[in-house]
């Protein structure tokens, strides 16, 4: 049974998350602060993060990229929960490291479906990546191709012999790639394997973190190549 941790700190609406959560066969823990959920997070790793976006000692945003900064939890799933509605937000947001956005007011039967796909897509993940040795789902430790090295050990880049700092999604696009060398990967999957779900002007998102990751990544940015009408492909 899927563990679901729930940070919101209107009581109300804590409370009806974690009752349809529960009555979905879900367990659930409620925190309406930061702090409680961080000393809940040294106790226990949930399956999943709930997440508001305001909370009263610290923003959502600041969480989540703690949680990705965090090698304990940078794979651990967080859907963010807002009642900011601009597309800017959402990118922020996912940017910074969630994998889904839900937008208040939202139905029980919404909540609990992305909640569901979440899982499965949390479950897919971790089956394949699993294999053998002290890496674990985690997978090889390192993908090298050029002058590009990722240790996803130490969720570390670098580029010619230089660190390469990059945001979440910047590095989960660029492992994406690196995985697929010489594979074109259209851009559905991209989004559906980097952002998880979609939302109104994700495909502008992709063509904005492609441009970053490729000045990012400097002379060897252009082996990441566009592949008109279909998607992008990284090769040496």
């Amino acid at each position: 049974m899927a563990l679901i941790y729930v940070v919101e700190d209107d009581r109300n609406i804590q409370e009806i998350e974690t009752f349809a959560l529960s009555g979905a066969g879900y367990q659930t823990r409620g925190f309406d602060c930061a702090a409680g959920f961080y000393r809940a997070l040294e106790e226990e790793k949930p399956d999943l993060v709930l997440l508001d976006v305001m909370l009263p000692d610290e923003d959502g945003l600041t969480v989540v990229q703690k949680l990705r900064n965090c090698r304990d939890t940078v794979f651990l799933p967080v859907i963010m929960v807002t009642a900011k509605t601009t597309e800017i937000d959402k990118v922020k947001g996912l940017d910074m490291g969630a994998d889904d956005y839900l937008t208040k007011p939202f139905g029980v039967m919404e909540l609990i479906s992305r909640v569901k796909a979440m899982l499965r897509r949390s479950q897919a993940g971790r089956d394949q990546h699993m294999g053998p040795g002290p890496t674990g789902w985690f997978g090889t430790n390192r993908l090298v191709l050029g002058e590009v090295v990722m240790d996803q050990e130490k969720h570390a880049v670098t580029v010619c012999g230089r660190v390469c700092e990059l945001t979440y999604k910047e590095y989960e696009l660029l492992k994406l790639f690196l995985a697929n060398a010489g594979i074109v990967l259209t851009r559905d999957v991209i989004l559906e394997r980097v952002w998880g779900s979609s939302f109104e002007g994700e495909s502008r998102t992709l063509d904005m973190h492609i441009k970053t990751l490729r000045q990012k990544l400097g002379d060897q940015g252009g082996m990441i190549r566009t592949v008109r009408n279909v998607g992008y492909i990284m090769q040496g």
